[in-house]
This record gives C-alpha cells, sequence and structure tokens, in this order.
C-alpha cells in the first residue's frame, strides 16, 4: 500500500478537515461503521480493542458510510451521539463518506485493493494499516475479538 493512504482529505466527525497523516507510524484499524446493521455491537468490541492498544501506538478510525442496506441514514452528529451513548467511542470518528460504487471516496478506492481485492463486501469491513502503511483487509464477520485480527494488531504493533 502506498504512503498516499495518509494523503487523502477526510473531515472529522465534527467536519474539520485533514488527512490520516497524523497517524503515519501508527497502527491503524479503518473500519466502515452503521448505526442500523446487525454488526453495529462490533462497536463496543473496536473500543475495546482501541482502549487495549492506543498506548502502544494503535488508533482504530471509524467512517460511517449508507452503501449497504441504507444502515447509516443519520447526520454525522447523529452518529457521533450515537456512538457515544451507546458504546462510550472515543476512538477517532470520520465524517460519513461513500465507500463503494459511484462516488466513492479515493481513501476507500484505494483500500479496496489489498488483496483480495475487489469492493467492500458489507458495513465493518476491517483494513489493518501497520507502521509501514502495509494494510492487511479482514471481512464484516471478522469481530474486534477474533484471534486472528488480535493476533496481526499484536505483530503490526510489535512487542510491548
Amino acid at each position: 500500500m502506498s504512503a498516499s493512504i495518509y494523503e487523502y482529505p477526510v473531515a472529522r466527525i465534527d467536519g474539520a478537515q485533514t488527512t490520516l497523516a497524523d497517524y503515519r507510524g501508527q497502527v491503524l484499524l479503518l473500519v466502515n461503521v452503521a448505526s442500523k446493521c446487525g454488526l453495529t455491537p462490533q462497536y463496543a468490541g473496536l473500543q475495546a480493542l482501541y482502549e487495549t492498544y492506543r498506548d502502544r501506538g494503535f488508533v482504530v478510525a471509524g467512517f460511517p458510510a449508507n452503501e449497504f442496506g441504507a444502515q447509516e441514514p443519520g447526520s454525522n452528529d447523529e452518529i457521533s451521539q450515537f456512538c457515544q451513548t451507546n458504546f462510550g467511542v472515543t476512538f477517532p470518528m470520520f465524517a460519513k463518506i461513500v465507500v463503494k460504487g459511484a462516488g466513492i471516496h479515493p481513501l476507500y478506492s484505494e483500500l479496496i485493493r489489498t488483496p483480495p481485492g475487489g469492493d467492500i463486501q458489507w458495513n465493518f469491513e476491517k483494513f489493518l494499516v501497520d507502521r509501514e502503511g502495509n494494510v492487511t483487509r479482514f471481512a464484516p464477520t471478522v469481530t474486534p475479538t477474533d484471534p486472528g485480527l488480535i493476533a496481526a494488531i499484536e505483530k503490526a504493533l510489535g512487542p510491548a
């Protein structure tokens, strides 16, 4: 994966414009999220991962998207409030973006090249970006407590 994922303009959920450059050199887990999905309870696990590993340079980044069954219909303010109220989310959340099809955000155009390649399959697809910018892709059904995901995070973080 090229370093370009750090350069694409994105907006924080509060509307502030930024890039992922602030996270260069850290381990990132980028997740397209939704509030009204059967997988929405994964927010709790994502928050737990963030709390467990953030002091070692790990960041979860949530990107709300509404491409799958219109399961993220709310405004950015509504999404932010939902995440904080229901799951105590403190990891960085970004403004709603398009992750599949017409109007796909350039960040996700880059991410979907990660093997096996192809479109995002559903909400809560995960992309683990190591400190060098290498990406590993995990299916939406891979939960935050999955031993394979946890092992990949720990490997990317290196020794404690």
